[in-house]
This record gives C-alpha cells, structure tokens and sequence, in this order.
C-alpha cells in the first residue's frame, strides 16, 4: 500500500512538471485504484467495430448563441459528426441543456431517467455520487482492455482518465483533459493607472490604495467607477467560496501541499487565511470601492461595467479580457474609448509569506458519463464517438475547422486562423462545447494552445500571451477533485450557507466582521462540514503516506 502511495505521488509530480512550466505545481494524481484489466468483450476504439444502425444521444450545452441559419443541433457540425459516425453505424443525437442551469437540468434527467445516453457536468462529485448509487455505467470495462479506446487513452493520458477512477479501480465517467490549467487572471485599467501615476499593486494593501485612487480620483471624472470586483462572490451557482487568486494571498497553507489539498472546496472553513480574505473584502465594500449591490450582479452587467469603463479592477477566467468567444471585451471597450487599456497583472504577494500562489483548475475538465437507461450496445457506441473524438479527423476537425478554409499552418504547424469573423459564426460558437474530451481544444501541449490561441486574436495577441503567462505565475495550486462519502448529501446545504454568509459578511460594518464570521462558520458546523474535513484529512492522510 506505501507503494501505491508514493508511486500516485511520483506519477502527480511528473504530471505537473510536464505540463504547467513556468508554475510550482501541487497537484497530484488521486486515485489510487488498480484498474481493471477490461473483459475486452466490448471494441471501443473507432473504426473496429461496426455498429448495426445504434443511436446514442450526447448533451450539448446550450449558450444561446447560435449564428442566423443554424441551431444548436442542425449545422455543419453535426452533419460532419454523423457522416463520420455513420462510417461505423452509429447515429449522434444532440440533446440540448443550458449551460447555465446544467447542474439542476442533469439533476431532473438523472431523477426521471430521461439524461442522454452521454450526460455531462463540471460537478465530479455528483456523478461520483450517481456512480456509487448505481444509476450510472463503470465505463471501465469498455476502457481499459489493451485494444479498447486506443485514440481516447493515447490523447487524454492515465493521470487525466484516472481522475474519474474510483479506489476499487471502476471508472465513473471519462474526463476531458484540459489544454491549459491556467484559471484567472487579475485584470486592471492600465490607462487609469498610467493617468494618475500608479505602479501596478504588488500586493493586497497596494491594491487597495489604487482601487482608493481609481474610485475617489477617476481620470475619466466617472461618478460611478468600480474599484474592485472580486470573482465569485456574487456566483449564481452558489461556488461563492471558491478557491481563487485573490483569496490565496492571504492562505495560511500555501506552502503545504496536504493541508491545501484537504481544504480545497472549503477553505473558507479550514484555512484562517480565508477569514482575512473576506475581511479584506468587507474593508473594500465599506470603503466605497466596490458595487453596493455586487451579490445581485449578473454576467450580462458585470460585462456591461467592463465595456462601458466603470470597472477599474476584476478578477476573472483566465484571457477573459480578450476572449473573443466573449465577444473581446477590451475591443468593444477601445471602440467606445480608443484610449482605454486593460492588461492582466501577475499574482498578488502572499500577505503571510511574500510567496505567489496563483489558483490553477485540475488537470481536468468535464466528466461524461453514461446513466443505466442506456444498454450496454449503447454504451459501447458511446465509448467509440469519444475515442473518435481524439483523433485529428475527430476533434481536431471540430475544434480547428479545415486547413484551407479556416486555418494555415504555420511553420511549426500551428493552426493560424484564416479569416477570424468567418471562424465565428461557422465554427468557434459551437466548438469547445461539442468536442467532448479536451476542454478549450484539441492540442497536444500547452505551447501548442497558448500559440495557437494567441494567432487567433488577430491585433491582441500579445494580451493573450501575457494573460496565459500571469495566469501560471509563482506556485500553481490546483483544485482537488476527490469527493469525500459525505459531500454530495452536505454540499447543497453549505452552497446555501456560504451565498447567506458571505454577503453579510461583505456587507455588514467592518466591527460587526468577526461576530459575522463566527456565526458562519457555525453554520456551516450545523450544516456538517465537520464531517466531510475529517473524510477529506482521513484521505489525504493516506494517499500522502501519514
């Protein structure tokens, strides 16, 4: 069993030297299970079976944004999809849920047995927990014989597929990899500092100190200028306590790997440095610096204050300044004020230990899964649409189009797109959500996405290389992805604790603070999370061999 241990422990370091250079990774690989060997029974790698005519439903999350002729699900795309399933006789249904409401949608479709034969979250836990309650498939018999998946296990990796593996060695669902880890950025109106002389802040005091200035000094005379923005607070989801950039600043674990991994999820309750955090923010809130009324805020009127010029400081994900499937934001902003600038800064210094610790996703994106209502066939049908979806004729095409019409390759055979506005409306609406196993694209190392994502942004470029870059910057932490027994049955009910909470204790005078604090962490004591620290410190014990 030590073995196991130090062997999960070598296998994570090796990982996270191999793909976040330029950070100080502290991710790990947490499964710790021995695969099966795969009965061999079912042929899942794409082009070795064909399917007598079996039809298999995939969820495809809607955004709403489908250009004038298409709809989520007839365009060119799913034409392209079908014509190459067809090859092997499997039919590809699309089943549209909004991305906004994904969690609750799955929930209903899981509860009434209607969820696609290939249902999809970004919650590991709730499919864990769908798993362990026997509505779902161990997808580990269809996966892991030695001529099953070829393409899908040579392109996600073992330490990525293992994140969706359980300790007995089942496999719950297949995890996409993603393309980059990188998850903020710290964004701020370089025109505003350039205007009133500022340095850019280096650490939270100085960061109030220019938020102050931005607010009682604008340069642009705005009576409604945003100081600061701090990301998540005001999340519809409910993740109003997550992990970020910001909130590391003030950790008192950043330089323990273990005692991170265990709060990861609930830091707000095991990490002191999350109480000074809010604090911080309490101080900005009563400092005038920030939306009065930030918890009600929408993405739609965050955006708004960004490309209208009221927001002089945000965190947020990773090249949202630029992102052009957000539209660039910075470029609707220049169009409205030429000299406007915003530019992404490197992580704020630790307040306890002057290091930089930057908040960073897990190696993975997406699970998908397939519930019990689909048969085995079905299921073996579905295996073979995400094997093919690793190869180049499969997400490759999707992602990056055609060589010739959408993109050239470059003489490191990068992908450079062609025609940008034409990308738009043909392919990029659709593509990160409809290629299934690598989140933000189909790329076999990180230097490949972050050059080809910079090409794409024609006139932005170097934005993009600086986002990506300030984004990795000092030690990374990412985020677990183990599930303690208890969480699916207490998370609901802490999500609710921390969006009651949280605002009070943004909101409430600064003397109140404490007193704010302190009934928020009872209430989360009521809500169980005792429990779930003692699985996760229990856990983690183990896997780090103490």
């Amino acid at each position: 069993m030590k073995i196991r241990k130090i062997t999960a422990l070598m296998l994570s370091t090796v990982m996270v030297i191999g793909t976040l250079a330029g950070c100080g990774g502290s991710g790990k690989k947490e499964s710790g299970g021995e695969k099966s060997k795969g009965g061999g029974e079912y042929q899942t790698t794409y082009g070795d079976k064909k399917f007598d005519d079996v039809t298999i439903t995939v969820e495809l999350f809607d955004r709403s944004n489908a250009p004038k002729g298409s709809t989520l699900t007839d365009n060119r795309w799913v034409e392209y999809v079908n014509e190459q399933m067809n090859k092997v006789g499997i039919n590809v249904e699309f089943v549209g849920v909004p991305r906004a409401d994904e969690v609750t949608k799955m929930q209903t479709m899981m509860s009434s047995q209607t969820a696609p034969d290939l249902t999809l979250t970004y919650t590991y836990s709730h499919a864990e927990n769908y798993f362990n309650q026997g509505g779902t498939w161990d997808l580990s018999e269809f996966i892991d014989g030695e001529d099953q998946a070829k393409n899908l296990k040579s392109y996600i990796g073992e330490d990525v597929l293992d994140l969706a593996r359980t300790s007995e060695g089942s496999l719950y669902g297949i995890v996409a990899k993603r393309a980059t880890t990188a998850e903020t950025n710290l964004f701020i109106r370089k025109d505003w500092l350039d205007a009133l002389n500022l340095e850019v802040p280096t650490t939270p005091d100085e960061l109030f100190e220019v938020a102050t200035q931005f607010v009682k000094n604008n340069p642009e005379g705005r009576k409604d200028a945003i100081g600061l923005y701090f990301f998540g607070l005001n999340d519809a989801t409910n993740r109003v306590c997550f992990r970020n950039s910001m909130s590391l600043a003030f950790s008192q674990l950043g330089g323990d790997k273990k005692e991170l991994d265990i709060a990861s999820g609930y830091d707000y309750y095991y990490d002191p440095g999350y109480r000074e955090y809010l604090r911080f923010v309490n101080k900005c809130y009563n400092a005038g610096l920030m939306d009065g009324e930030y918890y009600s805020m929408t993405t739609d009127t965050y955006n708004s204050d960004i490309v209208s010029g009221a927001t002089g400081f945000f965190e947020s994900n990773v090249n949202y300044s630029v992102d052009i499937l957000r539209g660039n934001l910075l470029k609707t902003l220049q169009e409205n004020n030429p000299n406007a600038d915003i530019v992404s800064i490197p992580t704020l210094k630790n307040v306890n230990d002057g290091q930089q610790y930057t908040a960073n996703y897990s190696p993975g994106g997406l699970v998908a899964f397939c519930p019990k209502t689909a048969d085995a066939e079905t299921v073996e049908a579905c295996m073979t649409y995400l094997d093919w979806m690793c190869t180049k004729e499969g997400g490759y095409v999707l992602y990056h189009g055609f060589e010739g019409e959408h993109y050239e390759l470059d003489e490191n055979n990068v992908p450079v797109v062609k025609d940008a506005a034409y990308n738009a409306t043909d392919k990029d609406w659709l593509r990160t959500d409809i290629f299934l196993t690598g989140n933000q694209g189909y790329f076999a190392t990180v230097e490949d996405f972050n050059a080809c994502t910079a090409k794409e942004n024609v006139g932005y470029e170097q934005y993009v290389t600086d986002n990506y870059e300030n984004a990795m910057v000092g030690t990374c932490i990412q985020e677990s992805v183990y599930t303690s027994p208890s969480a699916p049955d207490i998370n609901t009910d802490l999500s609710l604790v921390c969006t009651e909470w949280v605002v009070k204790c943004v909101t409430e005078s600064e003397s109140n603070f404490d007193k704010n604090y302190d009934a928020f962490m009872k209430a989360a004591e009521d809500a169980g999370i005792k429990t779930i620290i003692e699985e996760r410190t229990e856990y983690y014990n183990e896997l780090y061999g103490e």
